[in-house]
């Protein structure tokens, strides 16, 4: 048995990546899930979702967590550095394949097996170059649940932020927003589904909107729109 670890960070793409390993590799065992945590706010980077419900939907996984801290405003070296002693950890522990959610960004995917063959580790890529359409459907299909934590005002607006996907909200997505959000449109905390012992249970909290710039009237013109999750 070849033992694998997923790069997770608690979305759709990550569960349905996820099951598609467990389901279609029978060789492999996944023995982790690896999280990029915020140093500053214990907070999944990106997504912005709680460490603390990180916690609980890899409890109700029941697959072991592996936390890869980052510093706030880390450089590519520092995480580069850090993701090679994530790397070195997981082989420690007898790792030798990393799964990816990643779909058809083509720079992450090289960057990923550059450095992967840099480790002598081999990487999955469940989803690679499938149709996001077709994927979502798939993962709706499964009965997994997922709610939208962070969104994009680039390409959408607040209303679009704290809801369950289902098909109504896929209906709404503005024209030229991938499905899958693989653009960065959207990101999400998958709850519910077949991988799960019991649904991760959570309250909706504040919303909060970080800017990536601002004009030079100090305005905010771009950013992420983020909802907090909050345990039970």
């Amino acid at each position: 048995m070849l033992k694998a670890a997923m790069f997770w960070s608690g979305g759709k793409d990550s569960a349905l990546a996820l099951y598609k390993v467990l389901k279609s590799y029978p060789q492999l065992r996944v023995e982790y899930l690896v999280t990029t945590i915020s140093e500053e706010f214990r907070r999944i980077s990106m997504h912005g979702v709680r460490e603390s419900l990180l916690d609980v939907q890899a409890q109700c996984l029941q697959i072991p967590l592996y936390k890869m801290i980052m510093p706030g405003r880390a450089t590519n070296e520092a995480y580069e550095e850090s993701l090679a002693k994530t790397f070195e950890f997981l082989k420690e522990q007898g790792v030798s394949h990393v799964i990816y959610g990643d779909i058809f960004l083509e720079d992450l995917k090289m960057y990923r097996e550059a450095f992967l063959q840099k480790h002598h580790l081999s990487g999955i890529f469940p989803l690679w170059k499938q149709d996001t359409s077709l994927l979502l459907q798939e993962f709706l299909s499964l009965g997994f649940k997922t709610i939208t934590c962070c969104v994009s005002n680039k390409y959408l607006s607040v209303a679009f932020l704290g809801k369950v996907i289902d098909q109504v909200f896929i209906e709404q997505l503005p024209a030229g927003v991938d499905l899958c959000g693989e653009n960065g449109e959207y990101h999400t905390f998958c709850f519910d589904g077949p991988l799960f012992k019991k649904a991760v249970t959570f309250r909706e909290g504040v919303k909060e909107f970080r800017a990536l710039n601002v004009n030079s009237e100090e305005v905010a013109t771009e950013g992420f729109w983020f909802i907090d999750l909050v345990c039970g």
